[in-house]
């Protein structure tokens, strides 16, 4: 009820406060826009700054910190992919880790699958949540945590796949006494399978071009779920997993930095995992998400607020932040202002002009962002670059736009779901079951019609029989 009070009181006040500012000013929202540009830029050169400074001073790695990790694998429905990540991340050549397998109350034969593959390895245990158990995947990473053995915890998803040497390479930024959590780059594996796939990847590159900005001036870098790297201390001071969120990665990167824990990015350590390739699974998928963090902000509105271990940094860092959700919404009420004043009050039609120029900018400054992140990070050609920002800025303002104002008024209007969203390949798998329904649908339908016409056309044809032997008939008479 907090989280709906609160966004509606933020709301009105962003209402109120753009009609009092545009009796001075129609450009208030260019003036939110450029304070985000000045940020984008000041973490860039931030990057840039501290990229010299490692190849000048590459530090040193300490080869004897190698903590007993354990590996956990959450699973729902996942019996076609699950032998293959297990199998694959069982060859990291790290030495120290074990591997929990979590099935979570699946109706195919996941189950039974982790069970065989704890009995063929030795470091792989099975975990088999029953219907019933509190739902979420917070509350299964927090069961499997209860068995857990590592002074680390590795998350990984159902479908994820890494390089052997993808933990060797992680776990140095874990070692400072300060740093609670680190989040490897996650690539989308399947990219080129079609146009969202390739979005998506792209949307996966821009965001690792924020996280390492963010990284830079130790801001408050945010887990990502799947390659996620965490602490035991850090997580028993913050008391695990939040088993009444959605978005457990997100949830916990703000509460680790809310209890002073600092969080890292490594862009150059890679985690694998399946876009999802049709448009409603994806959607789905993107809702849950944006929902998550909509939602975490709400609820730690005042803790961010208030906490005396949370870095200044990491606290200005992540307002700014907030900024990429307040600019749709604030786009949205001036045109719905401006709408007003233009119908109501017979404002003249150049009333439209700021906002206009200004949609036109935020949709210049993300597509010169986005050249820029898709050349540096997957050293993509200039043309190239351009095409697929262009297609990317088109997907991104397709999905999160109107994703935005719907969440916003789920929040309000509607209870939290507490379900936690399949893995990508699970709402693939769920979108094929669909098609393939509506196809045989339309084959059932086909063969009806055709069994119709022939019935018709034999009805038709016996009627004329009937006809010619009557004549016959009488005529014979």
């Amino acid at each position: 009820m907090k989280e709906r009070i609160l966004l509606v009181i933020i709301i009105c006040c962003l209402t109120l406060f753009i009609y009092g500012f545009q009796s001075y000013t129609r450009w208030g929202l260019g003036i939110l826009v450029g304070l985000m540009a000045l940020y984008a830029i000041a973490l860039n050169l931030a990057y840039k700054i501290k990229s010299r400074r490692l190849m000048k001073n590459p530090p040193a790695i300490n080869e004897d910190y190698k903590p007993f990790v354990t590996v956990m694998i959450p699973a729902h429905n996942e019996e076609s992919v699950i032998t293959n990540t297990v199998e694959n991340i069982l060859a990291m050549d790290y030495p120290n880790f074990e591997i929990i397998v979590i099935d979570d109350r699946s109706t195919d034969n996941t189950a039974s699958v982790i069970k065989d593959l704890e009995k063929k390895y030795d470091n792989v245990k099975a975990l088999i949540r029953q219907e019933g158990a509190f739902p979420g995947k917070s509350a299964v990473l927090n069961d499997a945590f209860a068995m857990a053995k590592g002074d680390a915890v590795l998350v990984f998803d159902a479908d994820a796949t890494v390089k052997p040497d993808f933990l060797s390479r992680l776990i140095p930024a874990l070692e400072p006494k300060d740093v609670g959590a680190v989040q490897a780059r996650k690539v989308i594996r399947n990219k080129d399978a079609n146009f969202l796939t390739r979005c998506q990847n792209n949307e996966y590159t821009i965001d690792t071009h924020c996280q390492v900005g963010r990284d830079a001036v130790k801001g408050a870098v945010e887990l990502r779920g799947n390659g996620e790297l965490i602490k035991r201390e850090a997580l028993v001071d913050i008391g695990g997993w939040n088993n009444y969120t959605i978005t457990d990665d997100l949830d916990m990167s703000t509460r680790l930095h809310i209890n002073g824990w600092d969080v890292r990015f490594c862009p150059d350590v890679e985690v694998y995992e399946e876009g999802v390739i049709y448009l409603f699974p994806l959607f789905k998928q993107r809702r849950r998400w944006l929902e998550g963090t909509i939602r975490r902000y709400l609820e730690y509105f005042y803790p961010v607020l208030t906490s005396k271990k949370m870095s200044l940094r990491a606290s200005l860092d992540m307002t700014a932040y907030i900024s990429e959700f307040i600019m749709p919404a604030w786009f949205f009420i001036e045109v719905g202002i401006i709408a007003y004043k233009f119908i109501i009050k017979n404002a003249p039609p150049q009333i439209w002009f700021s906002s206009l120029t200004l949609g036109g900018v935020i949709g210049l400054g993300f597509l010169t962002a986005a050249v820029y992140a898709l050349k540096t990070y997957d050293k993509m050609k200039l043309s190239q670059a351009f095409m697929q920002a262009v297609q990317t800025t088109f997907y991104l303002f397709v999905i999160w736009f109107p994703l935005v104002l719907f969440i916003g008024a789920k929040i309000i209007f509607t209870k939290k779901d507490m379900k936690w969203g399949k893995t990508t390949h699970g709402l693939v798998r769920s979108e094929h079951a669909l098609i393939k329904a509506k196809e045989n649908l339309k084959l059932a339908k086909q063969k009806a019609e055709e069994s119709l016409k022939s019935a018709k056309a034999l009805a038709k044809e016996n009627i004329k029989n009937a006809k010619d032997k009557i004549k016959i008939i009488l005529k014979n008479r």
